[in-house]
């Protein structure tokens, strides 16, 4: 009896799995977004009361996250005509429109390449997971929330805003921060850079914590 395949995991910071899948608005590869940000979300299964929340609460933030260069891409264990199902039910019973593609995994390719499977919630439904991509096709963060409980939206939101500011302005952000709050200065790596970082007019509470506006 051959031993149980592990499942892969991404890891951040580098390039994020390649896939090509079919979904509700066609096909589509990962490679094909580059130049883009692309969030990626697993959901366990559609027509699923958590999972529908979560969807009306993704279409809700869908138009700012496309103000932000991302783009939203959901995924699941089904089939796709359980998708446009589903997303037709949403429409009509809900009056929301689900504006993103979703894809159809049934064959689990993309799930166990991104992790998704974990036997001890269930080894056919994919758990909460959320993967942050940059325009270059590098994983940036991941975060992962049980079948139990739905995601956050602000803090997709605040999440990708704060990779963003970060890389823009190659400053770090503290915690909770919010955009417009003040960031940190990345920290001195020599005794010259320490006392040069205490003459630059920043915010400073020691020489390896400063602040500044942006």
């Amino acid at each position: 009896m051959e031993p149980e395949e592990l499942p892969q995991m991404p890891v951040i910071g580098e390039k994020a799995p390649e896939f090509d899948a079919l979904t509700t608005h066609g096909p589509l590869k990962l490679s094909d977004l580059k130049g883009k940000w692309v969030i990626l979300f697993s959901h366990p299964a559609d027509f699923t009361p958590v999972c529908t929340t979560e969807f009306m609460a993704f279409a809700g933030i869908a138009d700012e996250l496309a103000k932000l260069n991302v783009q939203l891409i959901g995924l699941s264990i089904d089939s796709v005509h359980s998708h446009l199902a589903w997303v037709r039910n949403i429409k009509e019973k809900m009056g929301v429109e689900i504006p993103f593609p979703v894809i159809a995994d049934l064959d689990m390719k993309v799930a166990r390449r991104y992790g998704m499977i974990h036997p001890g919630q269930s080894s056919t439904s994919t758990i909460r997971t959320v993967f942050f991509i940059d325009d270059k096709g590098v994983m940036r963060a991941m975060l992962y929330y049980p079948m139990s409980n739905g995601r956050s939206m602000p803090e997709i939101l605040r999440l990708t805003k704060a990779l963003q500011t970060s890389d823009e302005h190659h400053v770090a952000t503290p915690a909770n921060w919010e955009p417009g709050e003040k960031v940190i200065v990345p920290a001195p790596k020599t005794p010259e850079e320490i006392e040069k970082r205490m003459k630059e007019g920043y915010e400073c509470k020691d020489w390896y914590l400063c602040f500044k506006k942006l």
